[in-house]
């Protein structure tokens, strides 16, 4: 029996690591597709002949799968548990990328991304659900924040890595290769993960499950701070996206006069600032028992930086690198408010939080690309370069006037959540 007891003991923890891999792997996954269109601005724009509005519509048709999913992701995966659902989700996220490289117009183009955000919807609830079912409540805001990392390479490989192999290759083949990447990760997960720990249902902090999917819903839409919560993550995140996962490359190409490549590692500091910052902020806040004052001051260092990078007179290329980097670093401590919003609500409805969450990240996201690339062509002087839309400096700082905007009004709603000071708090309503 003793021995028994050991080998399980010690097996736990293994299991327990390898599903948080997993998850955390589909969402590397997710990050290197989501960013993919930046390293392609040009090339895209010449194989569908498109300008800037049109390249942030096709980019943005991932977000508008991914904002209207992000709700029922968080239901079906509290209803029905994360293997068979993300599985599903891992394949459609493949097929998307599939249906993309072979697309031979802007209409198929972007059916392929929609598909691909579809699947991607279910990337990061699925893996604060797995956390929450198979780790201690204690560690939530470090393990959320180490999944972040592995989602923040996923991004770092989406830019410099990604853009080499495009050079060499081309960029169908690319997207060809990360949709049987796909297709492998979806049959590992299935065979690999399961829903919750068998300790899971003896912690104390785990009630019922008889709570229906619009129950579940309007338990966290009656919160206050469900609210003011999301729409801070949500303006909080949309400058990394705006500027690292679309725009930021061809920006740094021309403000700083550097090559697609060099400006594609520049950029992707900022990602692995992010990655860097994520869990440091989550055992920070847990040690201070306080979020909201390092999602703070992390924000508006993160305001600074970015704003030095657009408007600031020409710096070096090592100051431009530490600016990316702590742009980066500092915002990943925006991730803080999906920690908080698994605080204030109960452990069941884990997933179905997160998404809510996710859906205003989504939300922000999908009108900002298009709106960038509106306001990029409105200001295009006719240039072109081997068919593609050139533009100009002054018309990237007016673009980018988004991003200072995005983070003083997050700043604002931050201010009008309550601190939770790293302990569940209910509201009294909650049953």
């Amino acid at each position: 029996m003793t021995t028994k007891a050991t080998h399980e003991k010690l097996a736990y923890p293994i299991r327990a690591w390898s599903i948080w891999f997993i998850s955390a792997f589909f969402m590397f996954y997710k990050y290197a597709i989501e960013v993919s269109p930046s390293v392609m601005t040009t090339t895209l724009m010449q194989a569908f002949n498109i300008g800037g509005a049109d390249l942030g519509n096709l980019a943005a048709c991932y977000f508008y799968a991914y904002m209207i999913l992000q709700i029922p992701a968080g239901l079906l995966l509290d209803k029905f548990g994360p293997r068979k659902i993300t599985t599903l989700a891992i394949t459609l996220c493949a097929l998307g990328s599939l249906v993309f490289s072979q697309a031979d117009s802007l209409f198929i183009a972007g059916v392929g991304r929609f598909l691909t955000g579809t699947g991607a919807a279910f990337a990061a609830v699925n893996c604060f659900k797995l956390i929450a079912n198979w780790f201690p409540s204690r560690t939530f805001a470090f393990m959320s924040g180490l999944m972040m990392t592995m989602a923040m390479l996923g991004a770092v490989g989406g830019q410099a890595p990604l853009a080499i192999f495009i050079d060499k290759m081309e960029w169908r083949y690319a997207m060809q290769v990360l949709g049987l990447a796909g297709l492998v990760l979806a049959a590992i997960f299935w065979i690999v993960v399961r829903d919750r720990s068998p300790q899971h249902t003896k912690e104390s902090h785990i009630v019922s499950t008889k709570i229906g999917l619009v129950e579940s819903l309007k338990l966290v839409l009656k919160n206050p701070q469900s609210w003011w919560l999301s729409i801070y993550s949500g303006l909080a995140f949309a400058p990394v996206m705006v500027f690292g996962g679309m725009w930021g490359v061809s920006f740094t190409m021309d403000a700083f006069k550097l090559s697609q490549n060099i400006s594609a590692q520049l950029v992707s500091l900022i990602f692995i600032g992010f990655a860097i910052g994520a869990p440091f902020f989550g055992w920070f806040s847990d040690w201070i028992e306080n979020r909201r004052i390092v999602m703070f001051w992390g924000t508006v260092v993160g305001l600074l930086a970015i704003c030095t990078v657009i408007y600031a007179p020409a710096v070096s290329q090592s100051m431009l690198a530490f600016l990316l980097f702590t742009f980066g670093f500092a915002i990943s401590s925006s991730l803080l408010a999906f920690t908080m919003i698994r605080e204030i609500n109960l452990p069941i409805l884990a997933a179905t939080a997160v998404g809510f969450m996710n859906s205003f990240d989504a939300l922000i996201g999908a009108f900002s690309d298009p709106l960038t690339g509106k306001i990029l062509d409105l200001w295009w002087d006719g240039q072109l370069l081997e068919g593609a839309r050139v533009f100009s400096l002054s018309a990237y700082k007016i673009a980018f006037i988004t991003i200072p905007i995005y983070l003083i009004i997050s700043l604002w709603t931050l201010m009008k959540s309550k601190e939770t000071h790293c302990k569940p708090s209910y509201p009294a309503s909650m049953p």
